[in-house]
């Protein structure tokens, strides 16, 4: 079974050597060198690899923004390579295909270029190993996130976080309400509120996230709710679930 595989890392010298370190490996076509994640997020909606290197540390948008960009239910499967601590590379034993920590030997790379190998034989496109826990269990020791890619037509941007003023629910969507425009993610409220910086950014409604410093006044409402106006004149619903964190304010 011939792979085709993507390689993902800011550093030339380190694509360079897996190339040469998959040169052995007469199974594995790399189809394509990504220097940043904008780059391999296109790469991997173009060219659908059965395989991908993922470097994490990346400038802009790292390689969990990938994964979070492309989605974890739709990555195909992927060795991470990282710098972890060994606290978090637990994370990526239980809930990974499996990860290269730098710097990392030749022996220890083809170990996990053949357990890779046995896993894309066996397993169907799509029935990798669960990224979205692996994200979850992760993200408790990563800061939060200060940029978004989102995708415009066939291109993609990145929205810094701090630019947000609001964002409302959208079907299996969130729409990013970002200084007289908007942005469609493709995210929950619950997986995009748990990578925003609780210090800044707070659900009013199951429908609406608000950036705190984009918030202008609280009006008492009906029932118990507040309507929270922000400073471009936006009315939005404050219901009584989400009023105890308001408390002081309120």
């Amino acid at each position: 079974m011939n792979l085709r595989a993507l390689v993902v890392d800011d550093e030339a010298l380190a694509r360079q050597r897996i190339r040469h370190l998959l040169r052995r490996s007469t199974d594995i076509e790399v189809v394509g060198e990504c220097t940043d994640g904008l780059e391999a997020v296109k790469a991997i909606e173009e060219l659908s690899p059965d395989l991908v290197f993922l470097d994490i540390q990346m400038p802009e948008l790292d390689g969990f923004g990938v994964v979070e960009a492309v989605g974890a239910d739709r990555m195909p499967p992927t060795l991470f390579v990282t710098a972890y601590d060994q606290h978090a590379l637990k994370a990526f034993e239980v809930h990974a295909l499996d990860y290269l920590l730098k710097p990392f030997s030749p022996e220890r790379f083809h170990q996990a270029l053949e357990r890779a190998r046995r896993w894309c034989q066996r397993n169907a496109p799509g029935d990798g190993p669960d990224l979205e826990a692996l994200m979850t269990s992760l993200r408790r020791d990563r800061p939060w996130v200060d940029r978004l890619l989102v995708r415009q037509g066939d291109r993609y941007i990145l929205v810094r976080t701090n630019a947000l003023q609001w964002v409302e629910a959208e079907d299996n969507y969130v729409r990013l309400h970002v200084e007289g425009t908007s942005h469609l993610l493709r995210q929950t409220m619950t997986g995009l509120l748990a990578r925003l910086d609780p210090a800044q950014f707070r659900r009013i409604h199951r429908s609406a996230i608000v950036n705190l410093d984009c918030i202008r006044e609280f009006q008492p409402w009906t029932g118990g709710d507040h309507l929270v106006i922000m400073r471009d004149g936006t009315r939005l619903t404050l219901s009584r679930t989400y009023r105890d964190q308001f408390g002081e304010w309120l």
